[in-house]
């Protein structure tokens, strides 16, 4: 998997740094741009039966609420703004590998795959890359980047990319 410069695409992308594993309930972490400023803050919400997180803006303005769903089949987590579920994320019945299906309300569905636990995967919609997430790009212990194409919903994607990481948290 290249970076999306390298497969032929413009570098019309937005870079961002996140940690690699997620804060535990209760903490919160920095999202950094690729000018190292703090744009977006993951907000581990503390005392909540099932796992929850806030996406805040850098003013602290609430983009998306991260929050698994219980009494389900399979282990799903909602991503919701303003009080309604904007995206479902749970993982793929079909196949061996690790692919997790991101069902958006619009109905521009995405899907995930790659090596999600080491943080080395894709963001596809229609079979085009919307997103790559990486550890190659950082010498920072911890840390893993998100490249999201422009013209994305660059917080939604991040959260996304929160929701996959706590789905995978105990692999």
């Amino acid at each position: 998997m290249g970076r999306l410069r390298d497969r032929g695409r413009s570098d019309d992308v937005r870079r961002f740094q996140m940690k690699e594993k997620l804060a535990s309930i209760g903490d919160d972490f920095w999202i950094e741009d690729e000018q190292g400023d703090r744009v977006y803050r993951v907000n581990g919400k503390a005392l909540r039966a099932r796992h929850t997180f806030v996406l805040e803006d850098s003013a602290g303005q609430e983009v998306a609420k991260i929050q698994e769903k219980k009494l389900s089949v399979r282990d799903k987590i909602a991503i919701e703004r303003d009080g309604r579920t904007v995206a479902t994320v749970h993982k793929a019945l079909v196949g061996i590998r690790a692919r997790f299906a991101i069902d958006l309300e619009d109905g521009t569905d995405l899907k995930a795959h790659g090596n999600i636990v080491d943080h080395e995967y894709e963001i596809e919609r229609d079979g085009d890359t919307v997103a790559h997430i990486s550890k190659k790009w950082f010498r920072v212990r911890d840390s893993y980047g998100v490249e999201i194409k422009d013209g994305e919903d660059a917080a939604l994607v991040l959260a996304t990319v929160v929701a996959l990481e706590s789905l995978t948290d105990d692999e």
